[in-house]
């Protein structure tokens, strides 16, 4: 009995110590297996969205004109007018004041850009001369960096120029992704609310008033951005024109229009791209043009920051310069052009929703006391540095 009972209690621990590297290699099997998923899933994600991301970009696009629009066909919906018929009557009022600012200035605009490329390399390589002769720099002007010759360009020409069947297939395809992004944009605007009522089905009543929220917010705050920065960008593009006109810088259109569009859209530098080139050009011409150009700008900028930008924009969301900064390089390294224009708003709602959900709490005593001492220690500092002096 006693050895048949000290083999029993041999074996036991045993069995117990095969049964727990059992569960062990089990339990590593399954692991390895999901982590193996997981990597599959990561690079599945990633091929997916590389291939899918021009339409992604395109989806945003139309999301953000549905929601442009939104409030016009809102009102329109209040007049009685169906919502599909005021959806497509809004679109087809774009359309039109684009085929007719087209019709109107298309020639003189399409002749002056022209115009403008072509002088841009002689303009650029007279401005740096003249800054030589100036100021007595040595910077390397566009004839010394840039050595073209009609035999470059022809080489050029026929090298990446495409063929008649190129040419078509770009149109069409352009055309394409037209009137994708305007499907996109009647479906999104004309079943709006249909679409919002859709998702909420799907969740709890609770939840049902978050997205209600989440959708009104976004409309308010993206679709406000996107019509101050248009009316900005038109006063912006009108003052300019008029300007240039008066002083008589050349090619005065389409450099109205850069400063009105790359002022508004392209936030902290655009302020200075927008006016860098209309100075360059106005320089090349006349020199001391380019001085009016710029001082031009610079009052114009005041007098949108401090009277037209608050009046505008009183009820978007306002953004820190950083933060917008930082959303367009990503925006545009994740879908291209379109990412960086549609980034901004995307942030703006972001932060709006934040903003209405997040949670501030107070400072605590300790804090809050540090930080005033801090400044008290900071001010002393400085009044006895300025008392020294």
């Amino acid at each position: 009995m006693s050895g048949d009972d000290s083999r029993a209690g041999t074996d036991r621990p045993a069995s117990d110590g095969d049964d727990g590297r059992k569960a062990n290699l089990r339990s590593l099997r399954v692991a390895i297996v999901y982590i193996l998923l997981a990597v599959a899933a990561y690079q599945m994600s990633g091929w997916l969205f590389h291939h899918v991301r021009g339409f992604l970009g395109m989806l945003f696009l139309a999301w953000l004109a549905s929601v442009t629009i939104e409030p016009v066909v809102d009102r329109l919906e209040r007049l009685g007018l169906r919502r599909g018929a005021g959806t497509g009557l809004v679109l087809f009022g774009t359309i039109l004041f684009g085929i007719g600012f087209v019709a109107i200035f298309g020639a003189l605009l399409a002749e002056q850009l022209a115009q403008l490329l072509g002088a841009l390399p002689d303009a650029l390589t007279r401005v740096t001369e003249w800054a030589n002769r100036t100021f007595g720099t040595d910077f390397a002007t566009g004839k010394d960096l840039i050595n073209v010759t009609p035999e470059t360009v022809r080489d050029l020409a026929e090298k990446y120029t495409p063929g008649v069947l190129g040419i078509v297939s770009t149109l069409v395809g352009v055309v394409f992704q037209a009137a994708t992004v305007l499907l996109f944009v009647f479906y999104m605007s004309a079943q709006g609310p249909q679409l919002r009522r859709t998702i909420a089905s799907w969740f709890p009543a609770r939840q049902q008033k978050v997205i209600a929220s989440v959708w009104e917010i976004s409309v308010d705050k993206a679709g406000g951005y996107v019509v101050s920065r248009l009316i900005l960008a038109a006063f912006s593009a009108v003052a300019t024109g008029l300007f240039f006109l008066v002083i008589g810088v050349p090619y005065w259109l389409p450099l109205a229009i850069w400063t009105g569009v790359v002022s508004q859209f392209i936030p902290t530098l655009g302020t200075y791209l927008a006016i860098g080139l209309p100075a360059i050009i106005a320089a090349a011409a006349q020199p001391l043009d380019a001085v009016w150009v710029v001082l031009f700008g610079t009052v114009y900028q005041q007098i949108e920051n401090y009277i037209l930008h608050p009046r505008v924009t009183s009820r978007t969301v306002s953004i820190h310069p950083a933060v917008a900064f930082g959303s367009v390089i990503v925006g545009a390294s994740l879908f291209g052009a379109i990412g960086a224009l549609v980034s901004v708003p995307v942030v703006a709602v972001i932060q709006a929703i934040v903003e209405t959900y997040g949670r501030r709490y107070e400072l605590v005593q300790e804090v809050d006391e540090g930080t005033a001492v801090a400044g008290e220690s900071a001010g002393e500092e400085s009044g006895g540095d300025d008392g020294d002096g």
